[in-house]
């Protein structure tokens, strides 16, 4: 178990010791994708859905996820969370992708921050469209790229797209 930083030497769980870490700048993207009716996409761009604006709530959702993602996720540390920002994006007429990016200058990182941010906000436009379109499906939550740490950069590779 001592490869995992979540467990001691007897495998019990710990939250991990950051307080010796230095603070450095840190950042993290995530993606979601949300696959409905082509017809419900477009009441949604068109703002015309019964329960209201469905991007602003989802965008304002994944703001207020990301910053209790700590009540969320155990061992996660408490984080003063600097920017959260979600975008949305239309690569076809069936589906709306999430980009959330979060960042703070702070000892650990944001990964799952962001991670909560484009989950809930997947899920907000699930709850706000189920009426309409019981055949949605949330798809591909991941990691696109993180910075800052003692694990340095990482971005999701074009290969991995596939």
């Amino acid at each position: 178990m001592s490869n995992l930083s979540h467990f001691d030497e007897q495998g019990a769980s710990r939250m991990v010791d950051v307080g010796e870490k230095p603070a450095t700048r840190r950042t993290a993207r995530a993606s979601a994708r949300v696959r409905m009716q082509a017809a419900t996409l477009s009441l949604v761009r068109d703002r015309k859905l019964a329960k209201g604006d469905v991007l602003e709530v989802a965008r304002l959702a994944g703001i207020m996820a990301a910053k209790q993602t700590p009540a969320l996720i155990p061992l996660c540390h408490p984080l003063c969370i600097e920017s959260v920002r979600l975008d949305f994006d239309f690569p076809a007429a069936e589906l709306v992708e999430l980009s959330a990016e979060v960042s703070l200058t702070g000892r650990t990182g944001v990964e799952m921050e962001a991670l909560t941010a484009v989950s809930v906000a997947a899920l907000t436009i699930y709850d706000m469209c189920k009426s309409v379109d019981r055949e949605m499906t949330i798809e591909q939550i991941r990691l696109e790229s993180k910075t800052g740490g003692r694990s340095g950069t990482f971005e999701r590779s074009a290969s991995a797209e596939a």
